[in-house]
């Protein structure tokens, strides 16, 4: 059975450090160096490395264009960001080893095996930090966007009735928190409960038509998260006169 809660691999002065912060560190530090390495091989005539990062930024720069129009210059770097990192989290929990390979803690009937590495996503801790950067991030553009008068505006207003629609507003916000890292937690946490509990009774063959399903529930979530982010912020940089 898969646990709830992430396992700490040690401490640092009482703080856990868990296999998940080491997936994401790791994933981190891919996206980092594969950005630095595409940067440094960037040619005029380019290459097939070069082609197929431009041809995939090129049709997501164009997915976002269509909903942000005006705004997709400041919009499309969180989009893209979200998007690459939830999907290399989701992705990296497929790959063999990863919560398998690990060392047992206790001992006789309650060794348990607590893995090295296991998929960022499958802890609400992270999607639960995911979730609230989106939507601080979405305010924070929405004030520089319309400036302060006007955000608050959307929430606080002398009328009663648009007083109490504000209201509704605030609480609207608090839910994309809850809903955004619940739904990717959520079904990234039921994929790995499924792959383990299958895993164990057939070990070849019958687990791979679940891996492809996981394969492409990794690659909805990721695409999912990120165009609600983009949704939420053309909603919110967007004024009531041009409404």
């Amino acid at each position: 059975m898969v646990p709830l809660a992430s396992e700490p691999l040690f401490y640092l002065r009482g703080i856990p450090f868990t296999n998940t912060s080491l997936n994401l560190l790791l994933i981190d530090a891919i996206i980092v160096g594969g950005v630095v390495a595409i940067n440094r091989k960037i040619k005029l005539v380019p290459n097939s490395l070069q082609n197929i990062t431009e041809m995939m930024i090129e049709t997501f720069y164009n997915l976002v264009e269509s909903v942000a129009e005006k705004k997709t210059a400041k919009i499309f770097p969180y989009f893209m960001s979200f998007f690459l990192i939830i999907l290399l989290i989701n992705l990296s929990g497929l790959l063999p080893g990863v919560s398998s390979i690990g060392f047992f803690h206790g001992s006789g009937h309650e060794k348990e095996l607590v893995p090295l590495l296991r998929s960022a996503t499958s802890d609400i801790n992270t999607t639960f930090a995911l979730a609230l950067i989106s939507v601080v991030a979405t305010h924070v553009m929405s004030i520089q966007t319309l400036g302060i008068k006007e955000y608050l505006g959307r929430y606080f207003s002398l009328n009663p009735i648009n007083l109490f629609v504000g209201f509704l507003e605030i609480i609207s916000e608090i839910t994309k928190v809850l809903s955004l890292s619940f739904r990717l937690f959520g079904n990234i946490y039921a994929g790995e409960v499924v792959l383990a509990t299958v895993s164990s009774i057939f070990a070849f063959i019958f687990p791979l038509p679940f891996l492809m399903l996981e394969f492409i529930v990794g690659f909805v979530q990721a695409l999912v998260f990120s165009m609600l982010t983009m949704a939420f912020m053309a909603i919110l940089t967007t004024s009531h006169h041009e409404a």
